[in-house]
């Protein structure tokens, strides 16, 4: 586990600690490249921080499996990229919305598309048949959510139809073994596996990127802390901080990441959900 140094507001009283946990999770934070430190979260998190000036804060890097057993821990701990899902809400104290994101989907390989064409109707994939044919594998990055629709799936899928990759660079492992042709199929965002695609010297016109059957176009993605006094006290300042920025500059640091023709279609849908959630 990696701890970045911050700067972070001077105090002569003592402050308690706040762990922020980072992954790299483009396009919300990219460590290595490039475009290090340009990710949507990256760069939030300085707004974030200065919202909480009455605590120390702390930036470590970790992969999902090890974040989320210090969310579960009694340790104040923020996640400042999660999605929402009823089992999760039992041990972490979730924000309001910060911003939307396009629902994960099916990643192929464009040469396999006839194998898989049985599956796609009308440019949406089933899923639910798809793992229940008993012929696919499907591969996934291991405790993460994928949304309670797809995640419940993957739940009751057969077993040996999950092929979950652990570790930090989880993805990209399953893009080199798709390339490779040892899977055919994975779930992943699509401005994510475009972007580590790239990085992994694979053409995204190469892969093929289809919604899942049932599935919302958007995710809602939160902010999530230790359900702890202290975890509940930062959200409650991390909401009104997110209310002054998410229907506009979380909306265009995301729109940046979506091919050009899709920007301005997200940017009219974000903002009238924004403005929706306002009038009620």
């Amino acid at each position: 586990m990696l701890v970045l140094f911050w700067p972070l507001c001077a105090s002569s009283e003592p402050q308690e600690t706040l762990i922020w946990l980072m992954r790299d999770l483009p396009p919300s934070s990219i460590f290595e490249g490039e475009l290090k430190g340009r990710g949507v979260i990256d760069l939030l998190m300085p707004q974030l921080i200065a919202s909480l000036p009455e605590y120390q804060q702390q930036v470590v890097r970790v992969n999902r499996a090890r974040g989320m057993q210090m969310l579960r821990e009694s340790t104040f701990v923020c996640d400042p990229a999660m999605i929402k899902t009823k089992e999760r809400e039992q041990w972490i104290t979730f924000s309001i919305t910060s911003f939307r994101v396009l629902s994960n989907g099916l990643v192929i390989r464009r040469a396999d598309r006839k194998q898989l064409a049985r599956f796609i109707q009308n440019g949406k994939v089933d899923l639910h048949a798809l793992l229940n044919s008993g012929e696919e594998k499907v591969g996934v990055i291991a405790e993460r959510s994928y949304g309670q629709h797809i995640d419940s799936l993957l739940q009751q899928a057969p077993v040996g139809t999950i092929n979950a990759h652990h570790g930090n660079e989880a993805l990209g492992s399953l893009l080199q073994m798709q390339r490779l042709g040892r899977l055919r199929s994975l779930l992943g965002y699509l401005p994510e596996v475009r972007y580590l695609a790239i990085q992994q010297g694979i053409d995204p016109q190469d892969l093929e990127f289809y919604p899942i059957q049932g599935i919302p176009k958007y995710q809602e993605v939160h902010i999530g802390c230790s359900k702890t006094a202290q975890g509940q006290q930062a959200i409650a300042r991390l909401n009104q901080t997110l209310l002054t920025l998410r229907e506009d500059r979380l909306v265009e640091l995301y729109a940046q990441w979506l091919e050009p023709g899709m920007r301005d279609e997200y940017r009219a849908e974000a903002r009238a959900y924004f403005q929706g959630l306002k009038a009620h």
